[in-house]
């Protein structure tokens, strides 16, 4: 038995507590907590055999009451002795995708987001946004299959896109081969513990007993496939070959500090959208391109809720499950510095960024993205949300 240590200023301390799955030694994989640079197995240090399964979704189907008292239980065995077997470095470890992704949609919550694409495709618009933006959160649904855990390599997609001339005779001709315009998205996505049944929609005030907990997600895009094909159903290969999540998932509690009220919503939302006041999250992203800072999206700034999300989700009667994941759509701010995603870092190109002296626009082969995030905690520290990272691989 051993009392593990947090070194000071860790941003996985008892304020924290994220849920993980990991394995070593080429055991099956478990459910873990991470606290200071330990991860530690669950079932070993609660007696409880729901967290010696390969996934978080038997534990997530117990229910909020059942989440919270769980967190407290660890945080009180965490200041006790712990058994050595329960103990594991984190350097030592091999981390998988934390949950099943059941059903995953991807939202479009960010109004300087929205905006500034509406600016680059409809610069002859009065409005950037789109009539029906401010009235309800815009999102498609995706592949859940797609979903990978940080560290895993993305593969150049392929697909239809219009050549540099675009048209003969004034007609599109497309052709067939790999992105040329491959892009990131820095997200938040957000995790469903309970679901609901078919015709039962969530209110937005019963949101929290459903939402689990949150992870960073990285929604790679290939721009060129995606401006060709997403006329008039909207996105399909251009989003659909992989997304990356971090491998922690931080509980909705840890992040109560961070809570902060969203943009004032204006005009007025519908009545099963509405909230006395619409809570966002003051999550710092930082997108970290080639070993280089190239931007740091503040969640902050999110015009729609996550519970507002999750409602509008269910209104039409959509079930929802354990382990369904929606995501918040890039996450960008006013400045340049803030935008999550290269399209707006470099106006599509027309404005390249200088990385180690080179002009960039888009990934190229070879190139890692690393989306990492802090939030302040109930201890008056800072927590981390871990990290999603993916190199880029070429076409197959």
């Amino acid at each position: 038995m051993t009392r593990p240590e947090v070194p000071s200023g860790s941003l996985f301390g008892a304020a924290n507590l994220p849920y993980g799955v990991y394995s070593v030694d080429g055991a099956a994989p478990r459910v873990a907590t991470r606290y200071g640079d330990h991860v530690v197995d669950l079932a070993l240090l609660l007696g409880d055999d729901v967290f010696a399964a390969p996934s978080l979704n038997p534990f997530l189907a117990q229910g909020h009451d059942r989440w919270v008292a769980v967190r407290a239980a660890i945080r009180d065995a965490l200041e006790d002795d712990v058994p050595e077997a329960a103990l594991h470095d984190h350097d030592a470890v091999t981390l998988h995708l934390p949950f099943e992704v059941a059903d995953y949609v991807d939202f479009y919550a960010s109004e300087h987001h929205a905006a500034n694409l509406g600016r680059l495709f409809r610069p002859d618009a009065a409005d950037p946004l789109q009539p029906n933006w401010k009235h309800l959160p815009v999102g498609y649904h995706g592949r859940s299959a797609s979903i990978v855990v940080s560290g895993t390599d993305i593969v150049r997609p392929q697909g239809q896109r219009l050549p540099a001339a675009g048209a003969r005779g004034g007609t599109p001709v497309p052709e067939f081969g790999p992105s040329q315009r491959l892009d990131l998205e820095a997200e938040l996505g957000f995790v469903v513990g309970t679901g609901s049944a078919a015709g039962e929609p969530i209110p937005v005030a019963d949101a929290e007993r459903h939402l689990f907990g949150v992870v960073l997600f990285n929604d790679w895009s290939a721009r060129d496939l995606q401006a060709w094909e997403y006329v008039p159903l909207g996105p399909m290969l251009g989003k659909s070959f992989a997304s990356t999540v971090s491998p922690w998932v931080v509980p909705l509690p840890a992040l109560d500090a961070a809570r902060v009220a969203t943009p004032v919503q204006d005009p007025p939302v519908l009545p099963y959208l509405a909230m006395p006041q619409p809570w966002g999250l003051d999550v710092e992203v930082e997108v970290v391109w080639n070993d280089e800072v190239v931007s740091r999206p503040p969640y902050a700034a999110m015009y729609w809720s996550p519970a507002q999300m999750l409602a509008h989700l269910t209104a039409n009667g959509a079930p929802t499950r354990p382990g369904d994941l929606f995501a918040s759509g890039t996450v960008s701010g006013p400045a340049r510095t803030e935008r999550g995603a290269l399209i707006e870092l470099t106006w599509d190109g027309a404005d390249p960024l200088v990385l180690d002296g080179v002009p960039r626009t888009y990934l190229e082969d070879g190139d890692e993205v690393v989306l990492r995030a802090t939030a302040p905690a109930t201890d008056g520290g800072r927590l981390g949300l871990g990290e999603a990272r993916g190199r880029i691989l070429p076409a197959r």
